[in-house]
């Protein structure tokens, strides 16, 4: 419980942050799912729309904060990498 009314502020901003961050975590974890999918069929254009989908999701992630940057850039190049190894 908070004990002063910016505590109770605080409280209720990390709330809406933590959900926020679960959300984007989530859909993005979707798209990488999809995109194993994609590559463990050898199917090389599904791959690669499901790449760019994942790719600017990860962008977005680390713009806002849910990710940092370098760690965004890692998955990038691993994503890749995949991909590139099906081709």
């Amino acid at each position: 419980m908070a004990n002063s009314k910016s505590a109770a502020k605080r409280d209720r901003q990390s709330k809406v942050r933590r959900m926020r961050n679960k959300i984007a975590k989530s859909t993005l974890r979707t798209a990488v799912r999809r995109f194993d999918t994609a590559v463990a069929s050898k199917d090389s254009t599904a791959a690669q729309e499901e790449l760019k989908r994942v790719t600017s999701l990860l962008d977005k992630s680390a713009g806002v904060g849910v990710l940092h940057k370098n760690t965004a850039a890692r998955k990038k190049s691993r994503l890749s990498a995949r991909f590139h190894s099906i081709q």
